[in-house]
């Protein structure tokens, strides 16, 4: 059975007339007649009462006529879904992010906006490292990441657009020794206790930290570990350690703690959004075209320094 029979059926059952519903159809009367009749014998049930001067539904044909209206409703609505997840409109996109993610302003930007554009498709976001994220997109368990590709290769079926960049800081309790300096070296920290993330925590930020301090020819002392960057902070306050961290944490604003910048040029990190070089769904592709078109927004609005 075929959606075109059920039109045809429905045509000659409102017009109950094969001339009339022949015209509406834009076909000729002798085909309708066949396709009904072929439907009829398919079902295996007579829909018409037929006589020289006019039809009727049979009893039938009227059950038959509502249950065929379900259907061709579920059909054009299930072709309008699919029209409209094919334009991005509707459907659902899964987004990894970083901690540090939630404390940009470009964050909340582009998830807004993109909420804007398509409010119908829904938003899964989950909390993962780097390391997770990227994996997550290779097994397709993520189709968008916000990530913070430090000292990692990032695999070529993956593109990446720089949302940010932000400089590392060495964050320190007030009153400690080098909290007079205005700009550290790594070097400067070769006696220090480090409050760092767990190695099995995923982050890149550790790979930058340990090649820093290996460059400068030391092992960092890691005293404590924390897996939220608020306790690394609570810890640092209480004098357990120094961290080196973004410096856009310091909007933390948690008393007791300094940030200080760390003078070496390879110290810049990058907020990045990545997908898979070879996605194809239209929602995944909208969303990095609205993340892209806001950096751009925000970078020629920033003034160029003499």
């Amino acid at each position: 059975m075929e959606l075109r029979h059920l039109r045809y059926f429905v045509a000659v059952a409102e017009e109950l007339s094969f001339t009339r519903a022949a015209d509406r159809l834009h076909i000729g009367q002798p085909p309708l007649s066949q396709q009904v009749q072929a439907l009829e014998e398919e079902i295996g049930a007579i829909l018409f009462d037929r006589s020289r001067r006019s039809i009727r539904l049979t009893e039938a044909g009227r059950i038959f006529l509502e249950d065929a209206y379900r259907v061709l409703a579920m059909a054009a609505s299930a072709a309008e879904t699919a029209r409209r997840v094919e334009k991005g409109e509707v459907g659902q996109l899964k987004i990894g992010f970083i901690k540090s993610t939630a404390f940009t302003p470009i964050f909340p930007r582009i998830i807004n906006t993109y909420r804007t554009r398509y409010p119908n498709v829904k938003l899964v976001m989950q909390e993962m490292s780097t390391m997770r994220q990227l994996a997550a997109l290779e097994d397709y368990s993520l189709d968008l990441a916000f990530i913070r590709p430090m000292d990692t290769d990032i695999p070529p079926h993956l593109v990446m657009t720089t949302l940010q960049n932000h400089r590392l800081s060495v964050l320190m309790p007030d009153h400690h020794r080098l909290a007079e300096v205005d700009h550290l070296s790594i070097d400067d920290l070769r006696d220090e206790d480090f409050v760092m993330f767990p190695r099995d925590e995923g982050t890149t930020l550790n790979l930058a930290i340990y090649r820093l301090c290996a460059e400068s020819g030391f092992t960092p002392r890691v005293t404590m570990e924390a897996r939220e960057v608020a306790t690394i902070t609570g810890l640092v306050a209480a004098r357990c350690g120094i961290a080196i961290l973004p410096d856009l944490f310091q909007s933390l604003g948690i008393k007791g703690v300094l940030f200080r910048p760390i003078d070496t040029p390879a110290v810049v990190t990058q907020l990045a959004l990545a997908s898979r070089a070879t996605e194809s769904g239209t929602i995944p592709r909208a969303f990095f075209d609205i993340a892209r078109e806001l950096v751009a927004q925000h970078d020629s609005a920033t003034p160029v320094s003499p």
